[in-house]
C-alpha cells in the first residue's frame, strides 16, 4: 500500500514450513523485523516508532479497513506532561502527574508500569509529531476525572488531534474505518466543541462554537481539503505516518494463531501463511468486546453494548493465553451508560448529565450521581444490580439541548420508539407506568431531585460537587449548572444499559510491554498493548483519553524495547 507492495505470498510458497504452536505447519509468505497486529493507535504507534528505528516492520489487520476502535473514537489522549499542554500554559509537573495517577490507579498497577507510562508519554507524542502530519490541541477544560485528588487538574490534561487533511492519505483515505458518529456535513467538529455545540440553542458561547464549526468546514471546502477530526484524524494521521515510512499495512489479514521457534515468538500465522518476525510480535488487537463467549466467560451480565470495533473478538489475547500469558482485569472494561438505540448502542456521554435529568431504577429512585465518570457509573450498575436504568427528562430539557444528533425541540425518530429505547408520557405517574415503574416513587424521586435543583445542592448523590461534574453541563442554569427541575410535560424515559468503549482486561504486560506468564517470567519475543493488554489504569479512568493515551505510549514502548 502507498508504493510499498506486499511480497506476494506465492513467493514464499517454495520455503520449508515452519512449526507454528497448535498447527502442524504454515507456509511462509513473508518476514519482517516486527509483525504488528492491529492497526489501532497502539499497534500503528508501535509499526511507527519500530520502523523509524530501522525494522523492516509490517502491520496485519483482520478488518477490511484500518484504524479499529481508534477510528471510532473521540480521540482524546490522556497524557501528563506533554509539549502541547506545557506549550498551553497547563502547570504540570511529573510530581503532580505521579501522585494523581497513584490516586486513581492504586496499588493494583504496579508502580514501575505507572512510571513507564509517564515517563515515555511526552516523547511518544513529541515522536508521533516529528514522524506524521498529526498535530493536536489542548482540550481545555475537560477536567481530570479525579481533579480533587492530589495531583488532579480541573481544567485537564487531555489532548486530541488538530484537523488532518485526508488528501495526506491518497487512496488509502477509502480504507479508513468509519467514525461511530458522523459528523454533521458542512462541519469541522473537535471532541472540546461538543460540550458547546449542545448548548448552541441556549448558551452564546454554544452558538459562537457552533457557527466557527461551520466556519472551518466552508474554509476546509474552499481549500479542497478533505478534513478529518477525532478519531478519523489520529487514525489517519498515523497511516500517514506509516505510508511516508514505507510500513505495508494487511488488510483482511486476521491472525490465526502466533508462531514459535526455539521458545520464543517469531511470527504470526495468517489464512495466507505465515508471517515471520526475526525479532519480536507486537498485540495491538484489542479487546474480546465482541466475542460473547468471552464476555460470558469473564465479564458481569449482561454485557453487550459496546460501541468498540466489530472485529474485536480477543483474537490476541486468546493467542497469547495459548502460549502462557498471564490475564488480568478480564472482568472489568471502559464501561459508559448506553442507550440501546436499534441502529447501535449510544454512548450516553453528555446527555446524562445536562441539568434537567435524572436516572432512576426499577424501583423508581435515583441510585448514582448521573454526572459521575461514566464508568463510575456502570460499576455502581452492576454493584446494585440496576440493568437496567432509565434517564428521566421532560421537554425542557428537549427544548434545550441537542441530543445525539437530534436537534432540540425536533421529534425523537419513531425506531426509537418502537424499539422501547424511549418512552414519552404526558405526567410523571403515565411515563412511571409506561417503564413499569411505582409511580409514587417516581413522583416522590422527581419531587425530591427538584428540590435540590432549586437549592443548588444534590443532598443524596453529591451531584455538582466535584468540577468534573460541571463539564458537559450549562451554565446558564443557576444556582447550580449541574442541576434543574424537571417540570414541563411531557416527559420522556431512555432505557440505560452497561455500555463500553472496549474491554479493559487482557494480557499481563511489565514496564517495557512484555508479556509475562503468572509466575512473572517473560513470553520471549511477544509484546501488547492497548486493549489486548491489562490497563494500566487499573479499574479506574484517570481522565478523557485515558484509553488510547496509554495504548500509544506502550505501543512506543515496546517497538523502542525491540531494539
Amino acid at each position: 500500500m502507498g508504493g510499498v507492495t506486499r511480497r506476494s505470498v506465492l513467493a514464499g510458497a517454495g520455503l520449508a514450513a515452519l512449526a507454528a504452536p497448535g498447527r502442524a505447519s504454515a507456509a511462509v509468505a513473508d518476514e519482517y523485523d516486527v509483525v504488528v497486529v492491529g492497526s489501532g493507535a497502539a499497534g500503528m504507534t508501535a509499526a511507527l516508532t519500530a520502523a523509524k528505528r530501522g525494522l523492516r516492520t509490517v502491520v496485519i489487520e483482520k478488518a477490511p479497513t484500518f484504524g479499529g476502535s481508534t477510528a471510532r473514537s473521540g480521540a482524546g489522549i490522556w497524557l501528563p506532561n506533554n509539549r502541547v499542554i506545557l506549550a498551553a500554559g497547563v502547570p504540570d509537573t511529573p510530581q503532580k502527574a505521579a501522585s494523581y495517577l497513584s490516586a486513581v490507579v492504586g496499588a493494583s498497577v504496579p508502580l514501575a508500569r505507572q512510571q513507564a507510562f509517564l515517563q515515555y508519554g511526552p516523547p511518544m507524542l513529541d515522536f508521533v509529531m516529528a514522524s506524521s502530519p498529526l498535530r493536536f490541541r489542548w482540550m481545555e477544560g475537560y477536567s481530570d476525572y479525579y481533579p480533587e485528588l492530589p495531583g488532579g487538574m480541573p481544567n485537564g490534561r487531555s489532548i486530541e488531534p488538530d484537523m488532518l487533511d485526508g488528501n495526506v492519505l491518497g487512496a488509502e483515505l477509502a480504507q479508513l474505518n468509519p467514525p461511530y458518529i458522523q459528523t454533521p456535513p458542512g462541519m469541522v467538529i473537535f471532541g472540546a466543541d461538543y460540550k458547546w455545540v449542545t448548548l448552541a440553542a441556549v448558551n452564546a458561547k454554544g452558538f459562537a462554537v457552533a457557527a466557527e464549526c461551520v466556519a472551518r468546514g466552508t474554509a476546509a471546502a474552499a481549500a479542497g481539503k478533505k478534513p478529518l477530526t477525532m478519531g478519523q484524524a489520529l487514525a489517519g494521521g498515523l497511516r500517514a505516518g506509516l505510508l511516508q515510512a514505507g510500513v505495508p499495512v494487511l488488510l483482511n489479514t486476521p491472525m490465526e494463531d502466533l508462531h514459535v521457534e526455539n521458545g520464543a515468538v517469531r511470527g504470526v500465522v495468517t489464512p495466507q501463511g505465515l508471517i515471520r518476525a526475526t525479532k519480536a510480535v507486537i498485540i495491538g488487537s484489542g479487546g474480546f468486546e465482541h466475542n460473547p463467549a468471552m464476555r460470558a466467560q469473564y465479564q458481569p451480565q449482561p454485557a453487550q453494548w459496546s460501541v468498540g470495533a466489530k472485529e474485536n473478538t480477543g483474537d490476541g489475547i486468546r493467542a497469547g493465553q495459548r502460549l502462557g500469558a498471564a490475564l488480568d482485569l478480564m472482568d472489568d472494561a471502559w464501561w459508559g451508560p448506553a442507550i440501546p438505540l436499534p441502529d447501535q448502542p449510544y454512548f450516553c456521554l453528555v446527555e446524562r448529565t445536562l441539568p434537567g435529568g435524572l436516572m432512576v431504577d426499577a424501583t423508581g429512585k435515583r441510585f448514582v450521581n448521573e454526572a459521575a465518570p461514566y464508568g463510575d457509573v456502570v460499576h455502581v450498575m452492576y454493584d446494585k444490580g440496576v440493568v437496567p436504568a432509565w434517564l428521566i427528562v421532560d421537554q425542557n430539557y428537549r427544548n434545550r439541548y441537542l441530543f445525539k444528533d437530534v436537534a432540540p425541540v425536533l421529534p425523537f425518530p419513531q425506531a426509537w420508539f418502537d424499539s422501547g429505547a424511549v418512552v414519552k408520557a404526558p405526567t410523571i405517574d403515565a411515563l412511571a407506568t409506561a417503564i413499569g415503574v411505582p409511580a409514587a416513587t417516581l413522583r416522590s424521586t422527581v419531587s425530591r431531585f427538584n428540590g435540590f435543583a432549586l437549592a443548588g445542592k444534590d443532598r443524596d448523590f453529591r451531584r455538582g460537587d466535584s468540577a468534573y461534574d460541571h463539564y458537559y453541563t450549562d451554565p446558564g442554569v443557576f444556582p447550580s449548572s449541574s442541576l434543574a427541575s424537571l417540570w414541563l410535560p411531557p416527559y420522556y424515559a431512555f432505557k440505560v444499559v452497561p455500555g463500553d468503549l472496549g474491554t479493559k482486561g487482557g494480557m499481563k504486560t511489565d514496564a517495557r510491554a512484555r508479556v509475562l506468564r503468572g509466575d512473572g517470567s517473560v513470553v520471549e519475543g511477544l509484546y501488547a498493548a492497548g486493549n489486548a493488554s491489562a490497563a494500566v489504569m487499573g479499574r479506574s479512568y484517570a481522565g478523557a483519553g485515558s484509553t488510547i493515551g496509554p495504548a500509544m505510549t506502550f505501543g512506543y514502548i515496546a517497538a523502542r524495547d525491540i531494539t
